[in-house]
C-alpha cells in the first residue's frame, strides 16, 4: 500500500542530543569515569522514565537519595540539560522540509521526550513547528516502544498503519512499529535515509 504518512523520531534523527556534551567536560575528558556514571547513576533507563512522564524533580531527588555522594553531578543532568543539545542534523532536516512541502505526504513526529524539557527544543529548533503534529511521550505518560503511543499517534491524526512510514534510530522502536504493520526505516545517517526513502518509492 502506498505511503501517505511519514512519522519522524526527533532525537538522533533530526536533533543531535547527547549527555556526553555536558559530562565529558565535567569528567575532564575521562570517558571511563563518565561511562561508569551513566551505567550506574544517571542511566539510560532512568532517563527513559522521565520520557514517560515522571517528574524531573522527583527523578533527581530519587537518584540523590540513592547516591548522595554524586549529588552535584546528578543535579546537572536536568539542571544543565540544555547543554546536552547539539544542533539540528542538517541533512535530515532538509529531507524533512522536502517531505513537508510535498503534496502527497502528511508528516508527523513521535518522540520519546520529557514534557518538561521539550519546550526548550521547540524554542531552539524552528523546523519543529513545521510538523502537522508532534506526539511527545512525556505528555502522553507512555513512550516507545510500547504499542499504546503508536496507536495514539495513528488515532489522533487519523492515520492508517499500513499507509504510514516510521523513521527512528532505535531498532527496538522500529520493531514495535513493525508489529503494528507500520512500515519503517531505521535511521543511520541522512544519506542512507534518502536512499531508503527512494527504495520505498518516496521521491523527494
Amino acid at each position: 500500500m502506498k505511503v501517505k504518512n511519514i512519522i519522524f523520531d526527533l532525537g538522533g534523527v533530526l536533533i543531535d542530543w547527547n549527555p556526553e556534551y555536558l559530562y565529558l567536560k565535567e569528567f575532564e575528558g575521562n570517558r571511563k569515569k563518565m561511562k561508569l556514571f551513566f551505567d550506574k547513576i544517571c542511566t539510560f533507563e532512568w532517563n527513559e522514565n522521565q520520557d514517560a512522564g515522571y517528574s524531573l524533580k522527583k527523578a533527581t531527588d530519587d537518584r540523590i537519595a540513592l547516591f548522595p555522594e554524586y549529588e552535584v553531578l546528578i543535579r546537572m543532568y536536568y539542571g544543565r540539560w540544555e547543554e546536552m543539545l547539539g544542533g539540528a542534523i542538517s541533512g535530515s532536516v532538509d529531507i524533512l522540509k522536502r517531505l513537508i512541502n510535498h503534496p502527497d505526504y502528511r508528516v508527523i513526529a513521535l518522540t520519546n521526550w520529557s514534557a518538561e524539557t521539550f519546550p526548550i527544543a521547540l524554542n531552539r529548533f524552528d523546523f519543529l513547528h513545521l510538523f502537522e503534529g508532534i506526539v511527545v511521550s512525556g505528555t502522553e505518560k507512555t513512550r516507545k516502544p510500547f504499542a499504546e503511543i503508536y496507536k495514539t499517534t495513528l488515532k489522533r491524526y487519523n492515520l492508517k498503519a499500513t499507509e504510514s512510514l516510521f523513521i527512528d534510530d532505535n531498532q527496538r522502536n522500529i520493531y514495535a512499529a513493525n508489529t503494528l504493520k507500520i512500515k519503517t526505516i531505521r535511521f543511520h545517517n541522512s544519506k542512507q535515509l534518502a536512499k531508503d526513502l527512494k527504495e520505498k518509492g518516496i521521491f523527494i
